[in-house]
């Protein structure tokens, strides 16, 4: 195969923004690339478009972006593509690689310094050099400010006045934490160890100072591409400018509202700044959509169109390309328990009619959410895995906090409530009911153990019956001995081994997945967006999660929140991203707009749950209907037909329209139903006490299975007295 045709090859199937993105001319090129618009495709078909019409050597190619597997996908794209010799890696396997390279000249002869694999061992010593004791949880936290400080260009001595500016929420005061942080540097130096941040300044260190290393490497890499453009932080930002020297030969691929890194130190900034920085650059956007149905794609739209600041500016309208699908499903629950087995139970029957357990995904905002549905999934015999953390009952301070609880049974009366008892046994790892600390780390143990007492106040609330001798069983109040044993019994179930599963994951380590099938749960205001975004900019990240959190589905969406946490609990409000839905059943909604995108008002909801799976129903409909309408119809067929003609007749001999005497929702309502008593037929939302006056008798004749000629008139159709 000639060149020519290879290329020609390589734009094949491309859409026209794809196929722009290509052939751009060479120089700065910003891809501006919505959620599932093939950005990849068009990235790696861009290089190997290059370098098969000899624009480019595919050996002075680097491509960059942020994870190993996405590096690798890119490999073996470009392997695919016909472009071999493309250096695809992400920026600390790239400047890893050319300091080991250059460690001989640079460090004349000295053996290159041990790259720590964490951060955690050193923070934890040089706290201590400081006077200050820290547990696992807060030397992860301390260690996490390091390297925010660190990637953002911020020396020791400047870290008390860069965390103000930031807003940063520390783990302890800043000047502590810049002690802290220089005692580090004073322990790294001194053992000869270096991070991945200096990793990373010493590829800018060697090239800026050393003119041979930059010649060799700029001669090597003259063509640079940078995947996830949004998350680059101001060190890598540094190392990318160093290794251009000055030229422009640049492609960046992101998309302003993926952003959700920031705490990381990570920032659209250079993305949303790249046509300023680099005039005359070539800006292409896709938009057309082949992950997600039109209908996910909607709802992502209507999402992010809300989104205020910076990143806003270069919001995409995304195009659904795949044929239509069912629409988003919006469910409110009692409480979180009832929304957990809900989703477990819906898990359960897309499993059974199908769809692979690992083509389904709960989302949730924090880790300590998890057990939740790890124990409904369990009960459901759900097959499941934990995404990007570790099991609930696996994790450290949850086993440790099990121990201190069974400890406890020793001391505390077993006439204690047992809220009270738990709080007790956890103030012995220094857990407190109070506000939780500052620090992601810290605050994810609070809410892990804080969960624990959550389990308690829920399983006190139902008191376990209790055999006495062989004849008899009486209820008593729950002791802490009893719900250590529910403990057991719960990590003993969720310690089976799976292969297979539905992904539980947070929506930060979700990001860059797609699944067949998406729950979004816990979408309540403090929850998404938490209570910890104070700022406008971090309430328009928390946006921005939830946006990434629903363009993971390709087919099927539902979005979920608890009106209290526990049962009998505080009423919470959803979140204030979540689309409107209108209560009243009527309502209006925007053009091309789906029932996921109505108004939702702020009074808290009159809870008719559906007597399926158990979630409120708000709309007229649904509320006659008794279930949602996505739920399985149980309708009895031939009853319904019985209704259907007897309707007929009733409303010709009355003269009036169909719907007078019975609405097709109130038809289907009862054929579903099927109710045996006065009281049961008056429940059905649409019969009151006057067409129960004129209906009801017939009604219930029709239920118990009479025929309509038995119930109407021969001459007359009129109901009988």
């Amino acid at each position: 195969m000639g060149v020519h045709s290879a290329s020609e090859l390589v734009l094949a199937g491309l859409d026209p923004e794809q196929r722009a993105a290509v052939t751009a001319p060479a120089g700065p090129v910003c891809v501006l690339a919505g959620a599932g618009t093939g950005k990849t495709r068009a990235v790696t078909s861009r290089i190997a478009h290059r370098a098969l019409t000899g624009e480019v050597s595919p050996r002075h190619v680097l491509a960059v972006t942020f994870t190993a597997r996405a590096a690798a996908e890119m490999r073996a794209r470009l392997t695919a593509l016909g472009a071999q010799g493309v250096q695809a890696r992400t920026f600390h396997a790239a400047a890893l690689r050319q300091v080991r390279y250059f460690a001989p000249r640079l460090l004349a002869g000295r053996a290159m310094p041990e790259l720590l694999d964490s951060k955690a061992r050193v923070v934890t010593l040089a706290a201590a050099r400081v006077g200050l004791r820290t547990d696992r949880a807060a030397a992860r936290d301390l260690a996490g400010e390091i390297e925010w400080a660190k990637s953002s260009l911020v020396e020791p001595g400047e870290y008390v006045v860069a965390a103000a500016k930031a807003l940063r929420d520390t783990p302890h005061e800043p000047a502590r934490v810049a002690e802290v942080f220089a005692a580090y540097e004073r322990l790294k130096r001194s053992n000869g160890v270096i991070d991945f941040e200096d990793m990373l300044r010493a590829a800018v260190w060697g090239i800026e100072e050393h003119p041979d290393v930059a010649e060799q490497v700029r001669g090597q890499y003259r063509h640079f591409v940078v995947d996830e453009y949004q998350d680059v932080n101001p060190l890598q930002q540094r190392l990318l400018e160093t290794w251009l020297g000055g030229r422009d030969d640049l492609t960046v691929v992101g998309d302003a509202s993926q952003t959700i890194y920031s705490f990381t130190g990570a920032t659209s900034a250079y993305l949303v700044d790249f046509p300023r920085r680099h005039r005359g650059a070539t800006v292409v956007r896709l938009v057309r959509d082949y992950r997600s149905t039109p209908q996910v794609v909607g709802l992502a739209n209507a999402v992010i169109s809300q989104a205020r600041g910076a990143e806003a500016r270069l919001r995409l309208e995304l195009r659904g390309q795949r044929p239509t699908g069912p629409e988003p499903e919006l469910r409110i629950f009692t409480d979180e328990p009832a929304e957990a087995a809900a989703v477990a139970t819906r898990c359960r029957a897309l499993v059974d009619a199908g769809t692979p357990a690992r083509e389904i995904a709960v989302l949730f905002r924090t880790n300590a959410q998890s057990e939740a549905y790890e124990k409904a999934l369990t009960d459901a015999e759900v097959p499941y895995v934990v995404q990007g953390a570790e099991r609930f009952f696996e994790r450290p301070e949850v086993r440790q906090a099990m121990v201190a609880l069974r400890a406890a049974t020793r001391s505390i009366p077993g006439d204690t409530p047992l809220r009270d008892a738990v709080v007790e046994g956890l103030s012995a790892v220094g857990w407190a009911p109070d506000a939780a600390p500052a620090g992601g780390a810290a605050r994810e143990r609070w809410e892990a153990l804080a969960a624990l007492v959550q389990l308690a106040e829920e399983y006190g609330a139902s008191p376990p019956v209790l055999p006495i001798g062989e004849a008899a069983a009486v209820e008593r109040p729950v002791t802490l001995a009893d719900f250590n044993d529910e403990l057991a019994r719960r990590v003993a179930q969720q310690h089976v081994p799976t292969v297979e599963g539905v992904t539980l994951a947070s929506l930060h380590s979700a990001k860059g997945l797609e699944w067949d099938a998406v729950f979004l749960v816990g979408l309540s205001e403090g929850t998404l967006p938490t209570t910890y975004a104070r700022t406008a900019e971090q309430v328009e990240e928390e946006r921005r999660l939830l946006y990434v959190g629903i363009t993971r589905a390709r087919e099927w969406l539902w979005l979920s929140y608890a009106v209290a946490r526990s049962p009998g609990g505080r009423a919470r409000r959803p979140s204030r991203f979540l689309p409107q839905l209108d209560r009243s059943g009527g309502g209006t909604e925007r053009a091309g707009a789906g029932p996921a995108t109505r108004r939702v008002e702020r009074r808290r909801p009159q809870m008719v749950p559906c007597r399926i799976c158990g979630a409120a129903l708000l709309a007229g409909p649904d509320r006659k209907l008794g279930r949602c309408p996505s739920c399985p119809s149980d309708i009895d067929q031939g009853l319904y037909e019985r209704l259907h003609d007897w309707r007929a007749r009733v409303a010709g001999a009355q003269k009036v329209p169909a719907y007078v005497v019975f609405t097709d929702a109130t038809l289907v309502a009862l054929a579903e139903r099927r109710p045996g008593r006065p009281e049961e037929l008056i429940a059905i939302a649409g019969i009151g006490p006057r067409k129960l006056g004129l209906y009801g008798e017939p009604v219930l004749a029709l239920v118990e299975g009479a025929a309509v000629d038995d119930v109407c008139s021969e001459k007359t159709f009129e109901i009988k007295p």
